[in-house]
């Protein structure tokens, strides 16, 4: 039987709930829901639920490392189910992209994102795909219209309100259908309904 573990970063504990960091755990949390599985059996210093779908083992995997250290936990699960990294698929926040905007990809680089380098770093790989969701940028714009960076840390562990948690939450839940789009038609597929 064909298996895949599809991973959502995050940092675990009611204090990073809602945050753009999050977009991760919240959309396997949408998945799961899809698959009607429940994401809590604590294995390989993580969270982890079991589904079949199509006749495909999905195992869903929620690093508790925090995020900088997430690809131990993806790479211990990796390497007890015998995954090719092929069928390793990722989800996490990307601040390069607008709230609410997708991004599927075949593989590539980190892109400074800690969680990715870490798992990049632990897989000794980066040919597995990936979901990335637009969180926004960290810049908030002054009374004449200037643009200011504000601290990346801040920016991405903030609690969500408004126009832009309703735009991200809407972007989880299309990360959750393509994440099944990737494990049943392939990652072209994806990346022509969802980028």
């Amino acid at each position: 039987m064909e298996r895949y573990l599809i991973a959502g970063l995050g940092n675990p504990g009611t204090k990073y709930e809602n945050t753009r960091h999050n977009a991760g755990f919240q959309s396997l949390d949408k998945l799961a829901e899809k698959l009607c599985v429940q994401v809590k059996e604590e294995k390989f210093r993580g969270l982890i639920g079991e589904a079949f779908h199509d006749g495909k083992k999905l195992i869903l995997l929620k690093p508790q490392t925090y995020m900088n250290l997430s690809g131990e936990s993806v790479a211990e699960a990796a390497a007890y189910y015998d995954m090719p990294p092929e069928n390793i698929l990722v989800i996490y926040d990307d601040i390069n992209l607008v709230p609410g905007k997708l991004r599927v990809r075949p593989s590539g680089s980190a892109g400074g994102h800690n969680g990715m380098k870490s798992i990049v770093a632990s897989l000794g790989s980066s040919q597995f795909p990936r979901v990335r969701v637009g969180v926004g940028m960290n810049e908030v714009i002054d009374s004449e219209g200037n643009a200011h960076r504000i601290d990346l840390a801040q920016h991405v562990l903030a609690k969500l309100t408004g126009e832009t948690r309703a735009a991200i939450e809407e972007a989880e839940e299309k990360a959750a259908e393509a994440a099944l789009t990737i494990i049943d038609e392939g990652v072209t597929e994806a990346m022509n309904k969802y980028n």
